[in-house]
């Protein structure tokens, strides 16, 4: 029988899970993302361990757009809906609709995904991994594209990272919830008292290793349409690691 595109899970909110506000931290929200689709594309037969052990290639994550309406809070149970779209040349879709206890939709997201090379550390296409793609669904979570993301005024440094063992994942390089937590840190906990995230959308641009040392900097000029652009430079090279723009609102 052909694996369902849909796929579902619960997810119970912890107080591990919770900032200050006892609602539900972004980077946790990046973690079930990353979680679910794990075990989406293992029911479809391209998981992790299959893709590693038979063609030698990771999931990356490349982009990703998150719009919401409101986030869970500590003990409230939701559930993630997941499922991808028809593969490009080099890119894989995926979309996510998280919904509370009364099935509202409460947060959407948009993805796209690349498969890398674990030994070249470079791209391959789609049609290099064997998908059989299932029945495909047409709807997307949010309308429109994932494009690129550019600053429009000037940057100012707000502080540095170094790459360290909690930041590297099972690649070898920084997890892409950790990204969050990063520009989150780029606004002071009286900007996230009055502040809230409408959406965020990230583009990850290239790899940061362990030891690697990360500066932060963001771009305020447009934040009278509610916006900040944040973006993560390599200090050995000045390439971007990330580019982010972040869209607030008063709580």
């Amino acid at each position: 029988m052909e694996a369902s595109a849909l796929y579902k899970k619960k997810y119970h909110i912890d107080l591990r899970d919770v900032d200050f506000t006892k609602k539900l931290k972004l980077s946790t929200l990046f973690s079930y993302f990353q979680d679910i689709a794990s075990l989406a594309s293992e029911n479809l037969g391209v998981g992790i361990d299959t893709l590693e052990k038979k063609h030698g290639v990771a999931w990356v994550l490349m982009r990703i757009r998150v719009d919401i309406e409101r986030l869970p809070r500590w003990d409230e149970e939701v559930t993630i809906e997941t499922w991808p779209l028809e593969p490009g040349k080099l890119e894989f879709d995926r979309d996510y609709i998280v919904r509370d206890g009364n099935e509202k939709r409460i947060l959407s997201a948009v993805s796209s995904w690349v498969i890398m090379d674990l030994k070249e550390r470079k791209l391959k296409r789609t049609k290099s991994l064997p998908f059989t793609f299932p029945a495909p669904i047409e709807e997307r979570a949010i309308d429109g594209k994932l494009d690129k993301i550019k600053h429009s005024g000037p940057l100012e440094i707000v502080y540095s990272k170094v790459i360290g063992y909690s930041d590297v994942d099972f690649n070898g390089h920084l997890n892409n919830s950790k990204y969050v937590d990063y520009i989150m840190d780029c606004f002071p906990l009286e900007d996230h008292k009055k502040f809230a995230t409408k959406s965020i959308e990230v583009n990850f641009i290239h790899e940061a290793l362990p030891g690697d040392t990360i500066i932060l900097q963001k771009d305020t000029s447009s934040l009278g349409m509610n916006k900040v652009y944040v973006e993560g430079v390599n200090e050995k090279d000045s390439n971007p690691v990330f580019k982010a723009q972040v869209e607030v609102g008063e709580r």
